[in-house]
Order: structure tokens, then sequence, then C-alpha cells
């Protein structure tokens, strides 16, 4: 079963609920707990819970490097680039790889094939322990504009048994909690699909 938190916006305590909530299922021996902080532009849950960080791994998006010998400047890539990550001039091709979405369509319509990619890393993912819990956050790099990479490279080590969407019950033996991004924006929207129930944490404001 996977349950995410979130929040309209920042400070309403939903670190804290998710936090919490996950010690409170893990008491239960029974219960496998595995919790995953989305927040990758500002993790916090580290401090809570203390986990004891065993491995690291970077995190990185596929970017386009250009052969300037191959190349003609026709355009072609700049044209099917809908992100503007790519602009030509008359004897220059200009990447901006904080643009770019790593779809690779400027290297699949290229004519002169004078395109391959590279990896760029955009942010690190840690795992470790806290306690019976299974820990895992990400860390979008200072600068980097795009989380939902590294937000699915989290997600991608939730496990079989804790996905299993078959069983809503909360007495499922494995759970996982996923802490998301504030706000309701594409972060947000990849930290809770396919989760099987998404908890609310709001405030009494205007704001939420």
């Amino acid at each position: 079963m996977i349950i995410s938190v979130a929040s309209g916006k920042g400070g309403t305590g939903k670190t804290t609920i998710a936090v919490n909530l996950a010690l409170a299922l893990a008491k239960d021996e029974e219960k496998n707990v595995q919790f995953l902080d989305c927040d990758v532009e500002e993790p916090n849950a580290h401090l809570f819970l203390k986990p004891v960080i065993t491995s690291s791994e970077s995190v990185e998006i596929p970017v386009p490097k250009i052969d300037d010998k191959k190349c003609n400047y026709c355009g072609k890539c700049a044209e099917v680039c809908v992100f503007n990550a790519i602009a030509v001039t008359k004897n220059r091709v200009l990447v901006f790889p904080g643009l770019c979405h790593g779809c690779g369509a400027c290297m699949l319509f290229c004519p002169e094939k004078a395109i391959t990619e590279e990896g760029n890393e955009i942010g690190v993912l840690e795992e470790g322990k806290a306690g019976s819990i299974n820990f895992t956050h990400g860390r979008l790099n200072i600068g980097e504009p795009m989380a939902p990479p590294v937000i699915r490279k989290i997600k991608k080590k939730i496990k079989k048994d804790y996905s299993d969407n078959r069983d809503n019950n909360i007495t499922n033996h494995h759970i996982t909690l996923i802490d998301a991004p504030p706000g309701t924006s594409c972060p947000v929207i990849e930290s809770i699909k396919d989760s099987n129930y998404t908890l609310l944490v709001t405030e009494p404001t205007p704001f939420g």
C-alpha cells in the first residue's frame, strides 16, 4: 500500500504528520514500512528520522551533445524542441541543459545524425535505515529547475510488495509513506501518482 502525505502550501505540518505516521506504523513488528521523502527541493524528514545512510547515487537526465563536424545548422533540432532547450545560430548550436527534459526528440529528428546524448547530473538519491524503517530521499542540485526526474527515481525504489494496489486495507503488512512536496505543481502530481491514499494536511487559515 502507498500512502502520500501532501499539502497545498508549506508550513502546515505535512512532514511532521508523515514522519509520526511512519514511526507509529513501524511499532507494529509485522509491518514493513518504507519512507520516501519526495520533497527533493527541501528534504527534511531525515532531520526527524535520523536515518543511517548506506548508499548514494546520482540522478541524471540525458541532454543533447552536438557534433560540430556533422551539424549543418539546419535548425531542425530547435524546431522540434518544445522546451526551447536548443537555439541554432548561423554557425553555432546552443544547448540549455536546465530547460532540457531529456525527451530525445532533437536526436531523433536530426537529419545529419549530429546529436548524441550525455548525462547531466541534476541531483542525488540516498538510501538508508531509520530503525526498522527503510528510508529514501532525494536532493535536487542547487539551481536545477526540474524535480520530477529525481522524484521518479525515488519512486522506483518502491518494492513490488509495497505497491500492490489490489489491497487498500490499512492492515496491509507492506506500507510505503511518501512525503510529497508542498503545493499543487508537477512535483506534487509526480509524488502522489499511483498512491492508494493521499492525506492532505491543512491549517485554519484562508490559504490552508
